[in-house]
């Protein structure tokens, strides 16, 4: 069984330039490009939120802008035209995890962002989750 190349890997897309960096090295780790699963994570609305309450806003037009806006980013670069892109909702590791698991992923490549101290401890970290949560290898990129 060879480790490389992967028939499917996940790459979470939080539009930072790291992540997609992350998206050309796992470019580099697949038989073809249509093996490329990207993940982007939205917060739950609370229903409190106006834009919830006055019905502007609801989870299948901030998906579709979501893809929308994944798909303007990759448009230059031909190298991404059969990616599948997946947006969900919820807590980010958990749901990058499961997304993986549920289309059989070998491999999910993703950057740290590499918070330290209390801004970890505030904000979390969604690379560790992934890992801890994880059914497949996870390639960590530090910047």
């Amino acid at each position: 069984m060879s480790w490389l190349p992967k028939k499917s890997v996940v790459v979470p897309i939080d539009f930072s330039d790291p992540s997609f960096a992350a998206l050309t090295t796992a470019r580099e780790l697949v038989d073809d490009v249509s093996g490329l699963h990207l993940i982007h994570v939205l917060p739950v609305l609370d229903p409190a939120e106006p834009g919830v309450i006055w019905t502007t806003v609801d989870d299948e037009s901030r998906r579709h802008h979501a893809t929308q806006a994944i798909q303007e980013r990759l448009a230059d670069d031909q190298n991404y035209d059969n990616v599948s892109i997946e947006i969900a909702f919820g807590n980010p590791g958990k749901e990058i995890a499961e997304y993986a698991q549920r289309i059989k992923a070998e491999l999910i490549v993703m950057p740290s962002h590499g918070r330290t101290g209390l801004k970890k401890v505030l904000l979390g970290s969604v690379t560790q989750r992934a890992v801890q949560l994880a059914h497949c290898p996870v390639l960590v990129l530090r910047q």
